[in-house]
């Protein structure tokens, strides 16, 4: 069988699938694909001699088997190098299920959705030398330092030391010292240490140091932090390079030992973040606006750099809270990269549809904790329903508004996220990103529910609650839009379709406080039309006419930052968060217009005519510097004239007596000549100078 011309194997593992040539074919054939289906009983056994004639072949293989992936990949590397291979897994999330036979539409779906290829990743390199700090308090950090000795270059700090036996050999070097401040990354760790002291080489019965001292700095590669204290970075586990098992465990310990010691080389690192300063809403002339990345950034690896925000590719762990809940797209996930994600997704449930499968559940999970609840599911219990599809992701933390509503549009009937329980302290992001989808859902009379966070460490709650969901009274009738363009044009792309397909359609639908939809209202009696905030506004949602007084707006771009608002010198701006389905929202509108005022000189048309009259009214005879009417006509007058009655006047600030006569070479020559002349004839000088 070919899929977007590559050839699929597809086996039954050992007849523990139910699944049938002709029904499997027909669901395929319904989806692209072309040829019959061939299912094999024991592709990596017995029918072995199948795969390895494929790989023979011109097409890249996929095949349905992700457990011997291993073995297939080393086949390919002995027969075909060339040979281009990838894996679906069918077993654990369709056909080992109590509902497997009622699972080939979402078994052709997965293998539809994995001819999708996905755009690389770009990456970044870190570099270690092996530099290893050891972290502790006792001799549990000592003999941890030594067994790495061999291996890497270790130093020992111990802070607050109690009385530890010198070694008889000091094969490491030992000193004391509290950790104050940490930062850096694998490869590049810096710390700030207090009451920093070496070891001497004198003690006897226990270890002495030397007199201490504070704000010592040094680098290393790696940290092995035994110390059972605080942690010296925010989401530790997170951060590469830093080891911190709990020093009462030896198994952790050794564990981590272990871990260590290979970190020596360079390695490549996904560069998660694609970051575009440009669209950027973090603040403009030091008054900042959108924070939402920095407020949910976990490691600390985003900072605020100015107007923009400066994204440590080095210490982000990939979580991608922050393209989640990032108003503009700026901030853009790249694992996969490009539009890859919402292609597959796009792909996925098409397929589920046109192979006969109806009201779709998408199951949103990472490859970590949540691939093994679905393996222990189908192994151990009665596997996933065959409406559940499950969607693979780096993280579940890197889906928003738009990934949820595209989801809808493009006919799931729910989604339910299986989020991994030891990190439930990243997910503000991915909560609001909920609410908001909740909010726009509901209001548009599809009713709420539709969304299901689970977050169980036992397998069996996990499948109760997936069989447990009810199907919602409503069906969402499915698009079949393409994902084109930045995060605001798919999420309208996805909005407009539901709204266009809702059950009790609305104009408008107001939004929490935060959302990143909505619209500015201005008090036009206080506006002066400065137009500071159209300079201020990053998404180039609020707009001026060179050729008149007047502010418009575009409320499909704004994304509410609140830049106008503290930018605003007369305090006028509001924000009032909604979504608006009309054509309005896709047009500018006035928010306020005044009549130019003309010069009074020129006639040319300049500033506002209610400002400059007010103005003029307010000074007039009650600012020392506007006494006479000459000085208040200059208030009237455009920025050429101005400067022209300014030096034409009586009190021109400027102004000085004659310009002195310019004497030349000729005058002083003349003169003297003059001079010798008069000599000649009275005897003396004369004063015949004309200077």
């Amino acid at each position: 069988m070919e899929m977007r011309g590559k050839r699929v194997l597809v086996c039954n593992c050992d007849s523990t699938m139910p699944l049938e040539d002709a029904s499997l074919t027909r669901a395929c054939q319904a989806v692209g694909a072309a040829g019959k289906a061939e299912i094999n009983t024991q592709l990596c056994r017995a029918q072995l001699g199948n795969f390895q004639r494929a790989i023979l072949g011109q097409q890249p293989v996929v095949v349905a088997c992700t457990q011997e992936a291993p073995l297939f990949s080393e086949i390919a590397a002995e027969d075909n190098p060339e040979a281009e291979v990838d894996f679906v897994n069918i077993r654990e999330t369709a056909g080992w299920s109590a509902e497997s036979k009622a699972a080939t539409p979402k078994i052709a779906a997965l293998l539809a959705a994995a001819m999708i290829e996905a755009e690389p990743t770009p990456m970044v390199s870190l570099a270690s030398q092996g530099v290893c700090l050891v972290y502790g308090r006792d001799e549990q950090a000592l003999e941890a330092a030594r067994q790495l000795a061999g291996r890497l270059d270790v130093t020992l700090l111990l802070s607050e030391p109690g009385e530890i036996i010198p070694p008889r050999v000091m094969d490491v070097p030992i000193f004391k010292g509290s950790i104050v401040q940490a930062k850096g990354h694998l490869g590049g760790f810096g710390i700030t240490v207090n009451g920093y002291a070496p070891a001497i080489p004198s003690g006897r019965e226990k270890l002495d140091f030397d007199a201490p001292k504070n704000n010592a700095f040094s680098e290393c590669d790696l940290i092995l932090d035994l110390s059972g204290g605080t942690p010296l970075f925010p989401a530790a586990e997170k951060r590469d390079g830093y080891l911190r098992p709990d020093p009462g465990d030896p198994a952790a310990v050794q564990r981590a030992l272990f871990d260590i010691a290979d970190m020596v080389g360079e390695y490549d690192k996904p560069r998660y973040v694609k970051y575009r300063p440009e669209i950027c809403a973090h603040s403009r002339s030091r008054k900042t606006g959108c924070t939402r990345c920095l407020d949910v950034c976990p490691t600390g690896a985003i900072t605020s750099a100015g107007d923009t925000v400066d994204i440590d590719p080095l210490v982000c762990a990939g979580c991608g809270s922050c393209s989640s809940v990032c108003p503009t797209g700026a901030a853009t996930y790249q694992l996969p990269a490009g539009d890859s994600l919402f292609e597959r997704l796009r792909g996925l449930l098409n397929a589920y549809r046109a192979a006969g499968g109806k009201r779709a559940t998408l199951l949103l999970h990472d490859d970590g904790y949540g691939s093994e609840m679905i393996g222990l599911m189908a192994r151990l219990g009665r596997g996933l329903p065959a409406h559940v599809i499950p969607f693979p992701l780096n993280e579940v933390t890197q889906v928003g508004i738009d990934f949820l509503a595209a989801t809808f549009a493009y006919g799931a009937d729910q989604v339910v996220i299986l989020a991994d329980p030891k990190k439930r302290d990243e997910r503000a992001g991915l909560a609001g990103q909920i609410g908001l989808t909740e909010s726009v859902l509901g209001g548009l009379g599809y009713g709420g529910g539709r969304l299901h966070l689970i977050d169980e460490m036992d397998p069996d709650a996990v499948e109760v609650a997936l069989y447990g969901l009810a199907a919602p009274k409503t069906a969402i009738e499915a698009g079949n839009f393409l994902p084109v363009g930045g995060k605001r044009s798919r999420v309208f792309l996805a909005l407009h379709h539901l709204h266009e397909k809702a059950p009790a359609p609305v104009d408008t639908l107001p939004l929490a406080p935060g959302a990143p939809f909505g619209r500015v209202k201005v008090d036009t009696e206080g506006c002066t039309l400065c137009l500071a905030c159209v300079s201020a506004c990053p998404a180039s949602a609020l707009l001026d006419d060179e050729n008149r007084p007047w502010l418009g707006f575009q409320e499909d771009a704004c994304v509410q930052c609140g830049l106008c608002k503290v930018t605003c010198p007369e305090q006028v701006i509001t924000l009032e968060p909604r979504l608006n389905f009309t054509g309005e929202a896709m047009s500018a509108v006035t928010l306020n217009e005044e009549e130019p005022f003309e010069c009074i000189r020129c006639g040319k048309p300049f500033g506002v005519r209610k400002s400059i009259e007010r103005i003029a009214d307010q000074l007039a005879g009650k600012h020392s510097m506007f006494q006479e009417s000459g000085q208040i006509e200059r208030i009237k007058m455009c920025e050429d004239c101005r400067i022209n009655a300014q030096f034409e006047s009586a009190d021109n600030p400027f102004q000085a007596g004659d310009r002195p006569k310019i004497r030349t070479t000729e005058d002083y020559i003349r003169e003297r000549e003059a001079e010798e002349a008069a000599v000649k004839v009275n005897g003396k000088p004369g004063n015949g100078s004309d200077a």
